[in-house]
């Protein structure tokens, strides 16, 4: 497991850290590799809360590039001509969104022949190694502690994804006992709310 971090000139804070695992290494190892990219633009896409944006900044910080965020909710003309300006300044432009074409329904043609010429970066749905980082992480900024071994039990049983993670450190906050997590505890309120997918004992 290693991090990317946003060099921000300010304390280290885990908030501009990105924990890079298999399911993301590849885009990393093409964001990092830039340079060889057969056009100056790439499509970053990835699901809600897997940390594309932060990704997309230390992109832009590292390589001097720039960042179209949320570039599916964005005007199709307004993406074509940036796409177009990397070009020809030959300074790369990260588009990110939710997901590619044709999910992202772009009916400009020749902006859907330009992406379609683009690398495209995928970040995908939280891997063995890295959903105890994140669980772990989440409940940092929650205040709630458990030990190794109950973050192991919790991440084989919800759903694997980036936004299940942060649901479940929100419902703990809002109705644990107390800070610290034991799995008889987790198992209860999480399976009341409908959170836990795997039912087995531990």
């Amino acid at each position: 497991m290693s991090q990317l971090r946003l060099p921000l000139g300010l304390p280290e804070a885990r908030e501009t850290e990105f924990l890079v695992g298999e399911s993301n290494a590849r885009a990393v190892h093409q964001l990092e590799h830039w340079a060889t990219w057969p056009v100056m633009s790439a499509l970053l896409v990835g699901p809600r809360k897997s940390g594309r944006s932060l990704l997309a900044r230390i992109f832009a910080v590292k390589s001097g590039g720039r960042i179209f965020d949320d570039a599916d909710r964005a005007g199709e003309t307004e993406v074509f001509h940036a796409w177009n300006q990397a070009q020809q300044e030959r300074r790369p432009l990260l588009i990110v969104a939710e997901a590619t074409p044709p999910i992202w329904e772009v009916k400009l043609p020749d902006l859907r022949s330009r992406l379609a010429a683009s690398p495209l970066l995928e970040l995908g749905p939280p891997d063995d190694l890295l959903m105890p980082q994140l669980i772990e992480r989440a409940f940092e900024r929650h205040l709630l502690h458990a030990k190794p071994d109950v973050i192991a039990w919790l991440a084989r049983r919800i759903e694997r994804s980036h936004v299940a993670i942060l649901r479940v450190a929100d419902v703990l906050e809002m109705e644990a006992v107390d800070n610290r997590l034991s799995i008889p505890a987790m198992r209860a309120v999480l399976t009341a709310n409908g959170l836990i997918t795997e039912t087995d004992e531990p």
